[in-house]
């Protein structure tokens, strides 16, 4: 098949003797295009005699010439959080309140992911981000499309950089959830379009992006804040760090001896300068004064044949009635869900009035979709 079947009829190409060969590419610069067109979008006719830009849709062939390691022009990855600056974070909180009260009042005309599809690699079950990335892309105007642990097999059934060429070509935008981070970073390396973590084994940006996004409309800001994550030192601790090395808050992680979070995570935050960080082994020490309280499942997926083990070490970590009373009337009480009441928090704490566990669920969708029109560039 010659490239030439891939080409738009109203490309508007001039110029003597324009061919496109099945054998060689030789008359195509497609590493240094000019920028004549802007997300598919016709600006100036385009000459021959010098370097050409493909418009947005049929970008992709360009890949099928180039290295194995594609350039994300004008797109970005969302991976970690400190990937990012202070402003880029709170650029795209504001955006999340914004499209979160557009899509509130009912108004369904702003439809930005309109012809656009969003591929989910699902190596890990989850209903949270499964059904607020899918209905978030829906309601904005795109359709995603659900890829789960036996759809794929990644890394097993077929190499990782494959699947992220594969999958490249078809959508706009990837999200996954998986298990070792660094097929994270390989899907990232070899993927043509934005790659957003939707959870490894070592952090989970977008829950964190949501549970910011939460104190913001709850408190009214997260700088300034204490922030005490009460369990183990898991992949939402790793998050939290990571934020506390770009904006500048108290963030305290209390954890039995044994399960502190990464040290070199720790270490990066900390040397950040940023924000204040404290690992330390006494909750009720800890809470003192925290404008929120925040706890996870002691046994995470992956850890469930651990979790008898895990229950005794952890007495005394359980955040109740009492260890709320203790960092005052001011603390709210967060958790990622799903909750295994009665072990890490009781029953009633998750359904006091200073719970805000639900809203922080609902806005995984709408910082989850300001993150997606970042990354998208739109």
């Amino acid at each position: 098949m010659a490239y030439a079947a891939l080409m738009p009829a109203n490309l508007g190409l001039e110029g003597s003797h324009f061919q496109i060969h099945r054998t060689t590419t030789s008359c195509l610069n497609l590493d240094t295009m000019s920028k004549d067109f802007v997300r598919g979008v016709k600006t100036n006719k385009l000459k021959v005699n010098g370097p050409v830009k493909m418009p947005t849709k049929v970008s992709h062939i360009k890949s099928a010439l180039m290295s194995p390691v594609e350039e994300k022009t004008g797109l970005q990855d969302f991976l970690h959080i400190n990937d990012f600056d202070k402003g880029t974070i709170l650029k795209i909180l504001d955006r999340a309140k914004e499209v979160k009260a557009l899509l509130k009042s009912g108004e369904r005309t702003y439809l930005p992911f309109k012809g656009k599809t969003l591929a989910m690699i699902f190596a890990k079950p989850s209903m949270r981000t499964r059904v607020s990335f899918e209905t978030g892309f829906y309601l904005l105007g795109g359709h995603a499309i659900f890829l789960g642990p036996k759809d794929i097999e990644m890394g097993k059934r077929e190499e990782t950089r494959d699947v992220a060429r594969v999958l490249s070509r078809y959508n706009d935008i990837i999200m996954a959830r998986l298990f070792a981070h660094q097929d994270l970073l390989d899907l990232a390396k070899y993927a043509s379009v934005p790659v957003i973590n939707g959870l490894t084994d070592y952090n989970h940006p977008c829950q964190i992006m949501a549970d910011a996004l939460t104190m913001i409309e709850h408190i009214g800001q997260i700088e300034g804040t204490k922030v005490v994550y009460v369990g183990d030192g898991n992949n939402i601790v790793h998050s939290w760090l990571l934020l506390a090395a770009v904006i500048p808050f108290h963030f305290v992680c209390v954890c039995p001896k044994g399960f502190e979070p990464d040290a070199k995570t720790v270490e990066k935050a900390q040397q950040a300068g940023v924000g204040k960080i404290e690992i330390t082994h006494d909750p009720k020490e800890a809470v003192k004064g925290a404008d929120v309280v925040y706890s996870d499942v002691w046994a995470s997926m992956g850890q469930k044949e651990e979790a008898e083990y895990r229950r005794k070490v952890f007495q005394g970590f359980q955040v109740d009635e009492e260890l709320m009373k203790i960092a005052g009337p001011q603390a709210y009480f967060m958790h990622c869900l799903p909750a295994e009441r009665g072990v890490e928090v009781t029953n009633g704490v998750v359904e006091a009035p200073n719970s805000i566990v639900f809203p922080q669920a609902e806005n995984r969708m709408h910082a989850q979709n300001a993150i997606m029109l970042h990354s998208l560039g739109l």
